[in-house]
């Protein structure tokens, strides 16, 4: 009310004038040091014209993209891995010669100035698509928590320096503490069983079997679950919470700030990286700024951390 009272002598235009001001005053910034870049490794390239960022490479195809990220100035990235073969178990997840474990053997000695994270889960391992081991027509939580910590292990073994699972079992984070109590995690605390996934799934050919993940993802409906979620995570020794999908879910984002001190991510996913690359295609967007728009507002919501498709393009864009 006083700014209200007081004009005219309260003039806010007078910081938006130029760029040069806008920019001093700027409460939210976006840096490539917020940013970490989603790569889909696989026994086959896959390209992917109308999704760019969501294609697959293989392990040769990973180096020469991280080359150019690295050039760019992107400075992470984490690693989903598409196996030749499936199984009940998912052990394609953990074992020495799978495919994001030869990623990390190949990326690591080239590159020790870029952070390797690794996404810890199953989904796109077994034969049937879902985050663990299936018993009775249903995923056995107890049971799947060995293989998940076993599969964290295996990629800190082949070069990852950050693990996040996101498999959503109750207690995998205190299963990969116990084997892993150096290792950074980044616990995926807060993931929605959210229809935006949809083209990571295509990609990554890790749609369910049968059933759907809502019987272990999060209701889109509830907040105050994702702050026990998150409580849990913090108890059970994770180092970064996350929050999944990002934009429809930036309510979730500022609780989940306000309520934990811990570094925050948040994955804007490749849902909202599609619905926007159509819009600009159709030339109802522009790509650029709604990029930057779209990203600036999960930091401006409290994020630290991004993960996001649009690393790449950002890194010619900042």
């Amino acid at each position: 009310m006083g700014d209200v009272s007081s004009f005219p002598v309260a003039r806010l235009r007078r910081l938006r004038r130029t760029a040069a001001l806008r920019d001093l005053v700027r409460e939210t910034t976006l840096s490539l040091d917020d940013l970490v870049f989603p790569l889909f490794v696989a026994p086959e390239a896959l390209p992917n014209d109308r999704l760019p960022a969501l294609r697959r490479h293989t392990v040769e195809g990973v180096v020469r993209e991280c080359e150019e990220l690295v050039r760019l100035g992107v400075k992470s990235v984490i690693l989903f891995g598409i196996p030749e073969d499936k199984d009940e178990e998912g052990s394609g997840a953990w074992i020495a010669d799978g495919i994001v474990q030869q990623a990390l053997r190949a990326l690591r000695p080239r590159f020790e100035e870029l952070l390797l994270l690794t996404d810890v889960c199953l989904c796109e391992y077994t034969s049937h698509g879902h985050c663990g081991v299936i018993a009775d027509g249903e995923v056995d939580n107890d049971a799947s928590l060995e293989l998940i910590a076993r599969t964290a292990v295996s990629h800190v073994e082949a070069g990852a320096d950050v693990v996040c699972p996101s498999d959503m079992m109750d207690g995998r984070v205190a299963a990969i503490r116990e084997q892993l109590p150096s290792t950074p995690i980044v616990a995926y605390s807060a993931k929605y069983a959210s229809a935006f996934y949809g083209p990571f799934r295509d990609v990554a050919g890790s749609a369910p079997a049968f059933g759907d993940r809502r019987g272990y993802q999060m209701d889109p409906g509830n907040v105050r679950e994702a702050l026990r979620e998150c409580r849990l995570d913090v108890d059970e020794g994770a180092d970064v919470l996350m929050v999944k999908p990002a934009l429809p879910y930036l309510d979730v984002v500022r609780a989940v700030r306000e309520r934990f001190d811990l570094p925050l991510a948040a994955y804007s996913v490749s849902g909202e990286y599609a619905m926007l690359k159509a819009a600009a295609a159709a030339g109802d967007l522009d790509e650029r700024a709604v990029a930057l728009e779209s990203l600036t507002s999960i930091r401006r919501a409290g994020a630290d951390v991004i993960v996001t498709y649009w690393a790449k393009e950002l890194a010619g864009w900042l």
